[in-house]
């Protein structure tokens, strides 16, 4: 059970009664007459083959509040994209699966490319990217809801609890993220959160002083989290990145576009587990290698935005700021498992950080050797403005593989 303590300049939701599901179901279904809802469910066809999708899917059955559920389908050709749309077929809500390798919305992205408008690079932010187009364009949803499908200690509870933020007539939030305590199956789990994000504002703050930037993002209980949900007019006006930065990109981009009283954080899981990345310590192009880098590239990109210089000596005291303050943090995180039971070891912990430093110098190097970068896909006001017919187009691509592959299923 959590407290009510209110930390930082975002509201906090908490758990703090472990309130019937049946009764938070209840009124979203009340909530849905007037203000339909819609979830995303970004995917890679690897994960139909896993444990932890069938039984979201399995949980969403139940779910009757949600008017449209869109699936964004990455590495999968013809014959899993027919597999995935029967395996999707399960769900009795109207769902779509947006086959992102299939010739037709290869062909509008090749559109899109040459007009410079479309995303750069695959990965998560680009099938986030087109799942949010669709979702402008379908016209079925009010409140939108995004989540992972590797969640393997899923339920629908956690759905029910992010989008309600959202979702409530009486609420005024536009975006609302979810949070967690990274426990599970014994182990303190989150290093990436816990061992380079949190130290790394905290060193931000140390070396260029209070910006109402960081406190916003340290104010966030677990900035990481793939778990969010938004009012719809918010798809057309964000921009988000293509790489690991996704996440914090969209924390800053809700910082860029709105007041604080608009946005919220919530309590969404007691216990919280998916698939784990390797820490890759000598491959800075995988795991959490890349990952560190690409998070804090992006915070190097933000605060640059804000009017702040950084230097190859700023850069210097960061890192050796940063590793002072995440050995401390570990020691913390060391008591607090030991506490309850969990297990931490501070070897590999300690190994965890020595590469998060290092990954800091090349961030900030490759950040000041590359000043023309544009990580960031395109906002959809600005797709829309290069190609006015840009949403029609994706979901009649989107409608005629669903219609063509099915039927011939």
């Amino acid at each position: 059970m959590a407290d009510f303590y209110q930390n930082g300049i975002i509201t906090t939701l908490h758990n703090l009664t472990c309130r019937d599901y049946s009764q938070l179901e209840n009124e979203l279904e009340s909530f849905a007459k007037d203000r339909p809802m819609g979830l995303i469910l970004p995917s890679l066809f690897s994960e139909l083959e896993g444990d932890a999708l069938p039984n979201i899917i399995n949980e969403l059955k139940d779910v009757n509040y949600i008017g449209e559920i869109v699936i964004g389908l990455d590495r999968a050709n013809e014959a899993q994209y027919r597999h995935a749309l029967q395996f999707f077929d399960a769900l009795p809500t109207r769902h779509r699966v947006l086959w992102n390798d299939g010739p037709r919305l290869t062909a509008l992205d090749a559109e899109l490319q040459a007009l410079g408008v479309a995303p750069k690079e695959h990965g998560k932010g680009r099938n986030v990217w087109y799942c949010m187009g669709y979702t402008l364009a379908s016209k079925h949803s009010e409140s939108v809801a995004l989540h992972d499908c590797d969640i393997v200690t899923y339920d629908k509870e956690l759905l029910a609890r992010l989008i309600y933020p959202v979702a409530n007539p009486h609420y005024n939030y536009e975006f609302c993220k979810g949070f967690y305590a990274r426990a599970a199956q014994g182990k303190l789990n989150g290093r990436v959160s816990r061992l380079l994000v949190t130290p790394l504002l905290r060193s931000f703050k140390t070396i260029i002083g209070y910006r109402d930037y960081l406190e916003y993002m340290d104010s966030f209980r677990y900035p990481l989290a793939g778990e969010f949900s938004f009012r719809i007019d918010v798809l057309k006006d964000i921009r988000i990145p293509s790489d690991w930065g996704l996440e914090i990109g969209v924390l800053s981009e809700m910082y860029r576009n709105y007041a604080h009283n608009r946005l919220c954080q919530v309590d969404i899981a007691h216990i919280y587990d998916h698939k784990h990345q390797d820490l890759s310590p000598d491959d800075d192009q995988g795991g959490l290698s890349k990952m560190s880098i690409d998070i804090t590239k992006a915070l190097f990109r933000k605060l640059a935005t804000q009017g702040e210089t950084f230097t190859s000596e700023t850069i210097r005291s960061l890192k050796a700021t940063y590793y002072r303050i995440a050995l401390d943090f570990i020691e913390t995180y060391y008591n607090d498992a030991m506490m309850n039971g969990l297990k931490l070891d501070i070897h590999q912990e300690e190994k965890a950080v020595e590469m998060f430093a290092s990954n800091i110098m090349k961030a900030g190097h490759h950040f000041l050797e590359n000043p023309m970068e544009r990580p960031f896909i395109p906002s959809w006001n600005r797709a829309i403005s290069a190609m006015p017919n840009v949403l029609e187009r994706i979901k009649e691509a989107v409608e005629l593989d669903n219609i063509e592959f099915a039927a011939t299923e």
